[in-house]
């Protein structure tokens, strides 16, 4: 229409009502960003919010087939907790994925664990409460007992930081080795004092312990791996005391990031891990070795702190 052509009004023809178009796309963008916004706030948190009140929680774990994970959801269901187990096949994974909000908690991992995951990647994801404690053991099949293992006998260790460092330590407390200094958290086979020593170290991959111990007088095994090459726990010559004050940096915990420990949600998820039909069935799974560890949050942080100032000053 130019300027010069006719209104309705000018032909005597009511006008049409004016389109609302526009302040209805005003609307419905409001709209939009508002549940944009509570979309994001729920990835965010690790919580899924719905009309019903349920709140969905995702864990990051390397045991998802367990047993107990069933018994777990159906607790947590109860009290209106959604649980999604998220499996991880490398212990590597799971902390930068939660550190991302991938997930909204974990549960694969010692405190010392933590320590040098956090030092490593300048991350602060803390424990919010403690499960079990496993002991690492030492197994042979060619003697029955340690007095057995003769001088200059071969020991076989995982020769990963962490569990290097403690098969060392229950090697020295089972009296095959001296470490100089009488070791640590962080020791390496470079510590021994090979002429207070009974035994030879030889470092190997982890998953190898078990494959190794036809060949040498006597290998440290993780529980795992013992348990699913159906090594007899009750047979293991040796292993650290998880009840004893040394095993504090190897207390298995539910680790969130910083900002979300106070989260309320979360810590009833550690409540409910906490029920004895879920410890009984992880004891039962791990053939009675694992021991159940109730620690307050603030003692799992201060162990954590140590342990992170220990890891850093080794750097």
């Amino acid at each position: 229409m130019s300027d010069n052509d006719p209104t309705p009004a000018d032909l005597g023809l009511p006008e049409r009502p004016r389109r609302r178009g526009g302040a209805l796309l005003a609307v419905v963008a409001v709209v939009l960003v508002a549940v944009v916004a509570a979309v994001l706030h729920a990835v965010g948190t690790g919580s899924d919010d719905t009309a019903s009140g349920r709140t969905k929680v995702r864990i990051g774990v390397t045991d998802a087939s367990k047993e107990y994970w069933k018994t777990f959801k159906q607790l947590a269901a109860e009290r209106g907790i959604d649980i999604e187990t998220v499996n991880f096949s490398d212990y590597h994974q799971a902390n930068p994925a939660l550190s991302q909000r991938q997930i909204d908690l974990n549960l694969f991992q010692h405190v010392l664990f933590l320590a040098n995951y956090d030092v490593a990647n300048n991350d602060t994801l803390t424990p919010i409460g403690s499960t079990y404690v496993v002991p690492l053991s030492l197994y042979s099949q060619k003697h029955t007992a340690v007095a057995d293992i003769p001088p200059g006998g071969t020991v076989a260790i995982p020769n990963d930081k962490t569990n290097q460092a403690r098969a060392l330590l229950v090697l020295q407390q089972a009296g095959l080795i001296a470490l100089k200094g009488g070791g640590t958290v962080l020791s390496t086979p470079a510590d021994i004092d090979t002429a207070a020593s009974k035994v030879h170290v030889v470092p190997v991959d982890a998953a190898q312990t078990v494959a190794s111990l036809p060949s040498v007088d006597g290998a440290v095994v993780n529980n795992n791996f013992a348990l699913d090459a159906d090594l007899d726990p009750s047979a293991a010559l040796f292993g650290d005391d998880p009840n004893s004050p040394d095993a504090a940096p190897y207390i298995n915990v539910f680790a969130a990031r910083a900002e979300d420990k106070d989260n309320p949600v979360y810590r009833e998820v550690v409540e409910i891990y906490r029920d004895e039909r879920i410890t009984d069935q992880v004891v039962a799974d791990s053939k009675g070795t694992s021991v159940s560890v109730d620690r307050p949050r603030a003692e799992l942080e201060a162990v954590l702190a140590e342990l992170t100032e220990t890891v850093r000053g080794a750097k």
